[in-house]
C-alpha cells in the first residue's frame, strides 16, 4: 500500500511538473502587439505517409484554434495561416500534409500560405519571414517547447518581428496528459540551445 501511495504521489508530482514546464514555455518571448493583420505559423512534424500524421492534425487544430475570435466576424481583421515544413519522405510536404488536412477535413477556408523547403527549425523561421513582413502579430505554433524554440530563432534572425510575436492557443492544460512528462524532460533536452535571455517568461 504505501508503495502505491509513494508511486502516486510520483506520477502525480510529475503530471504537475511537466504542466508547469509547458505552461511556462508558452508564455515566453511573447508580448502585446496588437493590428488588423494576423499571421499563425504552423510548424510540420516528419510525416513520411500520404496523410497528416496524429502530431501534424494536432498542430492544425491548435494553429486553427489561435486564430483570434474576433476574426471570423470582423472583415477589418485579416488572419494568414502558414504551413512551415519540407518533405522528409518521397511524398508531399509536410506544409501540404497540413494544409490539406485543414481544408478537407477541419473544413477551413481562410487565407493559407505554405512553406514547403525547410527541414529544421532554423529553416521553418528563416523561410517564412518573407510571409510576415507585413503582419501586425505572429503566433507560432508547436509543441509548447517547439514553439518556444522557433521563438528564439526569430528573435535571433529578426529581432524586429519577434517584438509582434503574441500567445499562440498550443497549451491547454489536460492535453497530452499520458506523454506530456515525456515531452517535458525532451523539450529540456532540445531547449539547451537557449540562452539565459531567451528562456524568462514574459511578463
Amino acid at each position: 500500500m504505501r508503495r502505491r501511495t509513494v508511486l502516486a504521489t510520483a506520477g502525480v508530482a510529475a503530471l504537475a511538473w511537466s504542466e508547469w514546464l509547458n505552461w511556462r514555455w508558452s508564455r515566453t518571448l511573447v508580448g502585446n502587439s496588437e493590428g488588423a493583420v494576423e499571421a499563425v505559423v504552423v510548424l510540420g512534424f516528419q510525416n513520411p505517409q500520404a496523410t497528416a500524421n496524429v502530431i501534424n492534425r494536432w498542430r492544425v487544430r491548435a494553429g486553427l484554434r489561435s486564430i483570434s475570435a474576433d476574426r471570423a466576424t470582423d472583415n477589418a481583421h485579416d488572419t494568414r495561416v502558414i504551413f512551415s515544413g519540407g518533405t522528409t519522405g518521397s511524398g508531399a510536404s509536410e506544409a501540404q500534409l497540413m494544409a490539406d488536412y485543414a481544408k478537407s477535413v477541419l473544413e477551413f477556408d481562410g487565407t493559407v500560405l505554405l512553406e514547403d523547403r525547410s527541414t529544421t527549425t532554423w529553416e521553418n523561421i528563416t523561410n517564412v519571414i518573407p510571409l510576415l513582413e507585413d503582419v501586425d502579430h505572429i503566433k507560432i505554433v508547436s509543441q509548447p517547447a517547439h514553439a518556444l524554440k522557433a521563438r528564439a530563432y526569430l528573435r535571433r534572425q529578426r529581432p524586429d518581428l519577434a517584438a509582434r510575436l503574441v500567445r499562440a492557443d498550443d497549451y491547454r492544460p489536460g492535453e497530452w496528459i499520458v506523454v506530456k512528462p515525456l515531452l517535458a524532460v525532451y523539450g529540456l533536452w532540445k531547449l539547451r540551445v537557449l540562452r539565459p535571455d531567451e528562456r524568462k517568461i514574459s511578463p
